[in-house]
């Protein structure tokens, strides 16, 4: 143990490349002073406010425009000078909001002057650290290359990853996930999906957007997490192939209760991919496929439940998975001209699991086996995306607008199978899913680059079309509940504008954006249906965002943000089904949730510093109609119904600290610290199924956070070693509490090849300590539970550059 907390203490890291605008691209017109003619071949000189040396220039074409690449954001004085006319001279801006500047018309009065030479240089690239956006590279996560997009996520400042798939932002779940700025069905609508089984292989680089403007969407409370898929541009053949594989579960964490079938170990992981580009004269072409295979003890539960009228049962919950994951992602553009660019690209992912699962439960003193649980499911999830996006630039360089359409097909074809054990009996029952999901995006967006600052302004419309159905075949005794299967259709409906005002000056930046939306939601149900009826709701909300900013001097920067915005109930959310993967705590939807609405307060610091950088920010959350799990039990039965609910007001009070320091060329350190404050106001509701059940909760309250320490370090002959540790404090969940958890990464990179190749080793949860427990209170229960599924996992991998 004193060696782990050595280790957590030390394990400090910079893999995060924390990035802003890298560099802004200025454009102007340079004209004749009353008149309308332009001036060609004038020269256009940046120089230094302070000494009036030279850092970067060009000329104008012969319409008068000149455009100047690379701009570091700061105060020039600038310079234009052409025989003929007399000089001109004015201190600018060039801010670090945009990445496009247009300085507009500037007029030359006709006094001659001599010309001087003038020599043109380019500025190098460099990133700028942002408050309300963040940028990572996936490839220097070296501790979890070979790996999922999920667990890449977790080694992020103030990302938390469940053990069910889904990721938090600042402790709150409600994450809009987006693959290249766009909600996808890999990742879901609405809600989280997939991220566990998506190759982090494929993936270039992660955003995270803590306060969104008024161009996204306005669902996800807590921010967006914008994945961005690999995709080159360099000129000719060009490319990467790689091969990743690893082993888990090599240890036991706990042992088997008698009788069922063995945990999986020693759990093999497979991760080819190839990325390929080709681009030449006018065309772009792309590539990117992945494949990754598991097998995985995805669940090892073992949960005891105390009821009031003294009965004890206690249970396993073991789950052994294989999953198959297939994407593949290609394209072109073809850029017609300077002006136009009409991009073309389809996605077809397909996605096999089987699940082998077991349940075996006990008595008090576990001497006698009440029920055994067994089950198979076959899911097999398709996905398929065809997208187009044309793209017209005018003449001022980040003056543009973008029209796309995108169309998404994901089908969801479930098989369960199951075994009931008991006593008396053996039962075999079945039921099948089927779900087909169409979906169709329309957009328009507008972009505007200004003097100081940018507008944009767009349109989005989206049709949403779920189709489901469920058909129950049950056996001897069966626990099914047959009658609450059928037909369920899910329509959406959701047209949207947004515009958004940018504004710098020397001393203050501002962004105010509004986004009006309309959503029409109807869920249609079997008529025949046990418990629920067809339902939906409606609104025409905005949501409004705003950002000011006052600058300090160049190295310190205060901001404030604020932000509204939703958290739809998604498809299965809503989904009128029982799940049965666990037999006696069955989850259900439910057709009458609404929406939740949150209103987001920030107040951000940010400090620049030679090689490094600190941010800090205070941050409240209130959220009305909370969309939470309310676990339920019906006397005598020891049955517990989990239904969603809208459960009140809750907010969400906390401080999050980033700091990152390059100490020398060899070490670099980042360090993130959340502390947060969650409540839930006092609340009741009535959980319909499977019969009317009132469940009443006190008001609870929980301070939790988490602190995550990274090091990366560069040794000798091109080897890279990285070590992260992540703790997180006990925290507020439905219901009850989950503990305190802790777990150490760890990799190492050797570079081949003059970087044409590389080589990596890494192993997730390190040292085998993450263990999550639960503890649950319910109306005449209690639930507690803990969870011993596979976290440890050793990868090798070769990436090799074509």
């Amino acid at each position: 143990m004193r060696f782990i907390l050595t280790t957590f203490i030390l394990a400090i890291s910079s893999f995060l490349s924390y990035g802003q605008t890298s560099s802004v691209t200025v454009s102007g017109k340079v004209k004749v002073k009353n008149e309308n003619s332009p001036v060609a071949f004038a020269n256009i000189l940046f120089k230094n406010t302070k000494d009036s040396s030279f850092i970067t220039g060009t000329i104008s074409n012969e319409e008068g425009r000149f455009t100047l690449n690379n701009v570091k954001s700061g105060n020039y004085l600038l310079q234009i000078i052409h025989s003929g006319f007399s000089n001109y001279q004015k201190p600018i801006l060039i801010g670090s909001l945009s990445n496009f500047i247009d300085l507009g018309n500037i007029e030359l009065l006709g006094i001659v002057s001599d010309l001087k030479e003038v020599t043109v240089n380019t500025s190098r690239e460099k990133s700028v650290e942002q408050l309300d956006k963040k940028s990572y590279s996936v490839s220097s996560n070296i501790s979890q290359s070979g790996g999922s997009v999920l667990q890449a996520l977790k080694n992020l400042p103030g990302v938390t990853t469940t053990q069910d798939g889904k990721v938090e932002l600042r402790g709150s779940d409600k994450v809009a996930i987006l693959i290249d700025g766009k909600q996808s069905a890999l990742t879901g609508f609405g809600s989280q999906s997939g991220l566990d089984n998506l190759p982090a292989s494929a993936i270039e680089r992660i955003e995270i957007i803590n306060n969104p403007s008024a161009k996204y969407d306005a669902n996800g409370n807590a921010g967006i997490i914008n994945i961005i898929y690999k995709k080159n541009k360099q000129e000719g053949f060009n490319g990467k192939i790689g091969l990743a594989g690893g082993l888990g579960a090599l240890w036991q964490k706990k042992e088997n209760l008698p009788g069922i079938r063995p945990q999986y170990q020693r759990t093999p992981k497979i991760n080819p991919s190839i990325s390929l580009n080709y681009r030449r004269k006018k065309i772009n072409a792309f590539l990117q496929s992945d494949w990754l295979y598991t097998e995985t003890l995805n669940k090892n539960e073992f949960s005891t439940r105390v009821f009031s009228d003294g009965n004890i049962v206690n249970q396993q919950l073991k789950r052994n998975r294989n999953t198959h994951f297939l994407t593949t992602k290609m394209g072109f553009d073809w850029n017609a001209n300077e002006s136009n660019t009409l991009s073309l690209s389809a996605l077809y992912g397909i996605e096999k699991i089987i699940d082998r699962g077991d349940e075996p439960f006990f008595n008090k003193d576990y001497t006698v086996r009440n029920r055994l649980w067994q089950f198979l499911e076959d899911e097999l999830k398709t996905t398929i995306v065809a997208a187009a996006n044309f793209q017209h630039k005018y003449k001022e360089p980040g003056h543009l607008y973008n029209l796309g359409i995108n169309y998404t097909f994901h089908r969801e074809d479930e098989k369960y199978n199951f075994v009931n054990t008991t006593s008396t009996f053996i039962g075999l029952d079945s039921f099948k899913l089927l779900s087909d999901e169409h979906i169709l995006d329309a957009n328009f967006d507008y972009v505007k680059p200004l003097r100081q600052g940018r507008l944009e302004t767009g349109i989005k419309f989206r049709y949403r079309d779920i189709p489901t159905n469920m058909q129950f075949k049950p056996g001897i005794n069966s626990p099914l509940d047959t009658g609450a299967g059928g037909a369920a259709t899910y329509t959406e409906i959701i047209p949207a504008a947004y515009g958004t005002y940018v504004f710098e000056n020397k001393l203050w930046e501002a962004e105010v954006g509004l986004r009006v939306e309309y959503v029409d939601l109807k869920y249609k149900v079997n008529p025949n249906h046990n418990t629920y009826k067809s339902d939906g709701y409606n609104y025409t909300k905005p949501f409004p965002n705003m950002r000011l900013a006052l600058k300090l001097d160049d190295n310190n920067k205060l901001s404030f943000f604020y932000n509204k915005r939703v958290d739809r109930p998604n498809e299965v959310d809503i989904r009128i089904f029982p799940k049965y993967d666990d037999a006696e705590i069955i989850k259900v939807g439910n057709p009458a949730l609404s929406p939740q609405f949150t209103h987001t307060f920030e107040l951000g610091y940010k400090k620049s510093m030679l090689k490094s950088y600190f941010v800090g920010s205070i941050y409240h959350r209130v959220t009305n109609g909370t969309i939470t799990r309310i676990a339920t039990q019906v006397p005598p039965s020891t049955l517990i119904y989990t239904v969603f609910q809208n459960a009140g007001k809750s907010t969400n009070t906390g401080v999050e600290l980033i700091f990152n320091k390059e100490f020398s060329k060899a070490v670099s350190l980042n360090s993130n610290i959340n502390v947060y404050r969650s409540t839930i106001d006092a609340f009741t509701v009535v959980n319909k199924y499977p019969v009317p059940s009132i469940y009443t909760a006190q008001r609870e309250s929980v301070t939790s956070g988490n602190i995550k320490l990274n090091s990366s370090f560069h040794l000798p002959k091109k080897v890279d070693i990285q070590m992260t540790a992540i703790y997180l404090a006990a925290d507020l969940i439905p219901q009850g509490r989950i503990n305190s958890r802790f777990s150490i990464d760890a990799g190492v990179k050797k570079t081949l090849t003059n970087g044409k190749s590389e080589f990596f080793m890494n192993a997730t949860d390190l040292f085998n300590t993450l263990r999550i427990k639960k503890t649950l209170n319910g109306n005449g229960f209690t639930l507690a539970s803990s969870e011993y599924y596979e976290t440890q996992v050793f990868r090798i991998g070769y990436i090799h550059k074509i």
